[in-house]
């Protein structure tokens, strides 16, 4: 059954042969950790950011203690029910905005359909209508569909290096762009071996993203 949040309706409104760029949501376009770490700090726990994944490192304010994996995908699933209210990471806004003109802008994002429809209300509040695919997985399969009518360049952006390793199996000739926004997780992971950038921030990856569309004569 086909779903507004699936990669049929987010190709529906894109331009057949016009540039694309696909962004993942948390850590990329949204401070999703930084979030999630305010919604703990409310129930009296906190983020010790020392590997790059939330399991282990949620732990109680008043003894310093991890919590138990089960309680922290509790916490993901009550906080991601209403992903609606994220700060935008750095430049993510302007730098979409200028990129806008000269190409088309997907979200591919692994949520749920459920949460599918806050996060819209978050983007909507930050300004940024984008077409949002609800995804699950590695991501690989779902920017090659995206990209299959789309024109060249295609571009690729995410934090996590396993998606674009994935990216780079199955769409090999979109550029794929490692960024993380989040200040205290980028020392927690190597430059993705996949990715033709590891951009620092997003006027990094801008520029990148714009030179390419330049050597295309876009």
């Amino acid at each position: 059954m086909s779903s507004r949040f699936d990669i049929g309706s987010a190709v529906a409104r894109l331009a057949p042969g016009r540039p694309l760029l696909i962004v993942d949501a948390d850590e990329v376009i949204l401070r999703f950790v930084d979030g999630f770490d305010r919604f703990l700090r409310e129930a009296g726990l906190f983020l010790d950011l020392t590997s790059y994944r939330l399991h282990g490192n949620v732990k109680r304010r008043d003894d310093s203690q991890p919590i138990l994996d089960v309680e922290v995908t509790a916490l993901l699933d009550e906080f991601r029910r209403e992903l609606d209210s994220l700060e935008a990471v750095e430049g993510a806004r302007e730098s979409l905005a200028r990129l806008g003109p000269r190409l088309d802008i997907v979200m591919l994002t692994n949520i749920t359909p459920a949460q599918a429809a806050p996060r819209l209300r978050n983007l909507a509040a930050l300004g940024l209508d984008l077409p949002l695919v609800a995804n699950s997985g590695l991501k690989g399969q779902a920017v090659k569909a995206l990209v299959a009518q789309a024109g060249r360049p295609a571009f690729f952006v995410d934090d996590i290096p396993q998606n674009l390793a994935s990216a780079a199996s199955a769409a090999p000739d979109v550029f794929r762009i490692h960024l993380i926004g989040d200040e205290r997780l980028k020392p927690l992971l190597p430059p993705a071996a996949e990715a033709h950038l590891r951009a620092e921030h997003w006027h990094e990856a801008e520029t990148f993203i714009s030179d390419k569309l330049g050597e295309a004569g876009l």
